[in-house]
């Protein structure tokens, strides 16, 4: 596992107006990076950079799942260049 985790995390509208991301900072101590996002009254989705140790990254991931976003790894997805 590599020192940062890439992701798309995407979350229906009953988790819009909640401060995920800060959850997750306060909760694991991870250090988030968002790339880009786009939140709309019934849902949203932001690409994510996670830093942290393995284990604060793991357990902010599956916290996220736990409140009903759908997080997907997008570490292979990138073009080295």
């Amino acid at each position: 596992m590599s020192d940062a985790d890439r992701l798309y995390v995407s979350f229906p509208a009953s988790l819009v107006a909640r401060p995920m991301i800060y959850e997750i900072v306060k909760q694991f101590d991870v250090i988030p990076s968002i790339r880009r996002a786009n939140v709309e009254d019934d849902h949203g989705w932001v690409i994510l950079e996670l830093r942290g140790s393995p284990e604060a990254r793991v357990g902010a991931i599956e916290y996220l799942r736990g409140l009903g976003c759908v997080v997907d790894d997008m570490s292979g997805d990138i073009v080295a260049g």
